[in-house]
């Protein structure tokens, strides 16, 4: 498909066919192109968890309102967003910090400002801190949706759900927000797909406040 073609074909499916699985290969190319999405300082403060057993999909069931497609899609995912990102030390701060030394874009002297900068980024408060995690691994998140379109591959993103039950549930540490579930399948055959929902005009989109 070309990018018009993904972007008008996305759709949110609430019915997933559980005999249609999404193979291992095609779910790490899904990931693999979303891995490109862009994040401030390329920091990339997301994780993804992958669920295919169906006791381990059942278990998030009961913590996403009791939805059928959090079970019966062969894939459910867990995106985490990391509030800790920013923290000197942390494994990918270092490993970005080192790639863009390699590559010419900082110098050694400069980690210091760097740290400094991916402080600033974050925030200082906790809100600050959630707010740009969630808001870079929304854009994760949708590079997932979108690539999965492209391969002919459903999903459909899930707000509705306990964070706290979830977390502890699958004992994710405190660090991570999670800012959505995504099930990943394909669509059942014999279920009708309802006319795509209104979106906003680009008059209605733009605005301005004088």
């Amino acid at each position: 498909m070309d990018f018009k073609q993904v972007m008008d074909n996305r759709r949110s499916v609430n019915f997933f066919d559980p005999e249609k699985d999404v193979p291992e290969d095609v779910l790490r190319q899904i990931i693999e192109t979303a891995a490109k999405s862009p994040s401030s300082f390329n920091l990339q403060p997301w994780s993804v968890m992958v669920l295919r057993d169906v006791e381990e999909k059942r278990r998030l069931q009961k913590h996403a309102w009791d939805q059928p497609k959090v079970s019966e899609a062969p894939v459910t995912l867990i995106f985490l967003a990391d509030t800790d990102a920013s923290q000197p030390g942390h494994e990918f701060l270092e490993k970005d910090f080192d790639s863009m030394v390699k590559i010419g874009m900082m110098s050694e002297s400069q980690r210091d400002w760097f740290y400094n900068a991916c402080k600033n980024l974050y925030g200082d408060s906790p809100d600050r801190q959630v707010a740009f995690a969630c808001k870079n691994t929304g854009f994760f998140a949708m590079s997932v949706m979108l690539a999965a379109k492209d391969l002919g591959i459903d999903t459909h993103p899930m707000d509705g759900f306990d964070i706290e039950g979830v977390q502890t549930e699958f004992r994710i540490p405190e660090n991570y927000w999670i800012p959505l579930l995504l099930a990943v399948g394909h669509f059942r055959s014999d279920k009708t797909l309802l006319p795509a929902k209104w979106r906003k005009s680009y008059e209605e989109l733009v605005v301005r406040f004088e």
